[in-house]
C-alpha cells in the first residue's frame, strides 16, 4: 500500500515491493525484495537483491545477485554491488564497486572505492567491520579485513588486514618535477 511507481518502471520475476516505497523512472527490478519505505532513484538495475526498510538506492546504481542492503543504508550514484552485504546505516554514495564483500553497520565507503575481488582465477572476500571509514579512491585487495572503526586514508591500496581502531595509509610519495614542460604536437 501507498507505494508510488513512476513511469517506465519494470518489475520482473518474483519481485516483492513493501509499503510506502517510491520507484522512480527507468528502474528495472528482477527477482528482488524491497522492504517498507525504500526509495529507488532513477535508472537503477536491481537483480536478485534484498533491500531492507528505509534504504535508498541510486540514481544509476546496479545491484547484482546476492546483494543485501541493510536498514537505512545508502547505495548512491554509479555504485555496483555483487554478492555484497551492506550493513544497517552504512553508505556507499559515489562511483564504487563492491563485490564479494561483507560490510558491517555504520560503515562509510568513500567515492571511487573498489573491492579487488578477482585474481584472474578465483574470487576472494573483503570484510569491512562496523564503524569503519574507507577513504576516497581506496583499492581493497581481497582477501582482506578492515577492522571495526578502522580508517583507510584516501588513495590507499590496502593489501593486508587493518586492525580495529587503526589508520592504514598506503601511498607512493609524491614527486614534483620542476621545470617540466608538457609535450607539444609537432
Amino acid at each position: 500500500p501507498d507505494t508510488v511507481i513512476r513511469p517506465g518502471v519494470i518489475l520482473e520475476g518474483r519481485t516483492r515491493i513493501g509499503a510506502r516505497c517510491e520507484l522512480h523512472s527507468g528502474v528495472r527490478i528482477v527477482d528482488s525484495t524491497l522492504g517498507d519505505n525504500v526509495l529507488i532513484n532513477n535508472h537503477c538495475v536491481i537483480q536478485g537483491a534484498t533491500i531492507a526498510q528505509d534504504a535508498r538506492v541510486g540514481p544509476f546504481a546496479h545491484l547484482r545477485p546476492e546483494t543485501v542492503v541493510g536498514k537505512a543504508a545508502r547505495i548512491g550514484n554509479f555504485v555496483e554491488t555483487k554478492k555484497t552485504s551492506l550493513g544497517d546505516g552504512s553508505k556507499a554514495n559515489h562511483l564504487t564497486y563492491l563485490g564479494d564483500a561483507t560490510i558491517g553497520n555504520g560503515v562509510n565507503v568513500g567515492a571511487g572505492t573498489i573491492t579487488c575481488n578477482y585474481d584472474g582465477v578465483n574470487k576472494h572476500q573483503t570484510t569491512i567491520e562496523e564503524g569503519a571509514f574507507i577513504g576516497t579512491n581506496t583499492a581493497l585487495v581481497a582477501p582482506v579485513t578492515i577492522g571495526a572503526r578502522a580508517t583507510t586514508a584516501a588513495g590507499s591500496t590496502i593489501t593486508t588486514n587493518v586492525p580495529a581502531d587503526t589508520l592504514a595509509v598506503s601511498r607512493a610519495r609524491q614527486r614534483n618535477i620542476d621545470g617540466w614542460k608538457r609535450p607539444t604536437k609537432s
